[in-house]
Formats: C-alpha cells, structure tokens, sequence
C-alpha cells in the first residue's frame, strides 16, 4: 500500500438492542476515523469540525467488498473478523398462550 489516505474501520454492524429482530444489521460497515479533533465554535457555541468523513458510512455486501474498496482507495483499515450469527428460531405470539405448553405463565 503505498500513500496512506486516512485509517477506516470494517465491522457488521449488531443487532438494535431495542427490537428482536436483526434489520439493519446484514452486511459490512466501513467508517471513517476522524482526521482531526473536534473544537468549539466561539459565537454558537457548538462543537464541531471541518472533518467531513466523519459523517461517511459505506455499506457492503461482503467483508471481501469492503476490503478490495479500503485497498482500491489507498485506505489504511483495520477489519473486524468475520464470524458466524447464530440462526434466530422465529417465535410466534399465539405459543403464549398454547395449550400444553410447560413453561410458567408471566402473569
């Protein structure tokens, strides 16, 4: 690699803590780290910087897609390794109240 053009970071995204499901969550995240620190603004009063990167995020398929567009850009990268999810077993509303079922009710 030859000029270093920035330092981006590769990972899948988790899932949302606030929902069951896993939207959002396929595929391979690149970001950007920040260039430069982020300084006040002396008449607003806001925080900010001239880093536009920082508000990047780019969305692959693949880990390898990611990776071969950090290399193509001349991008240092650190990648998270790629690790298998475990299958959701999808759980129906109706099993609360099921005949037979042998787990306690919650009310």
């Amino acid at each position: 690699m030859a000029h270093s053009k920035g330092f981006a970071r590769i990972f899948q995204p988790p899932k949302s803590a606030m929902q069951s499901g896993r939207a959002k969550s396929e595929g391979w995240v690149l970001e950007f780290a920040p260039s430069e620190s982020k300084r006040l603004d002396p008449l607003m009063g806001w925080y900010g910087s001239g880093d536009m990167r920082g508000q990047v995020r780019l969305s692959f398929e693949t880990r390898a897609q990611a990776i071969s567009y950090a290399e193509a850009q001349g991008l240092a990268y650190e990648a998270e390794p790629e690790t298998a999810r475990p299958a959701m077993k999808p759980k129906v509303y109706a099993d609360n109240f099921r005949f037979g079922r042998h787990e306690n009710w919650s009310h």
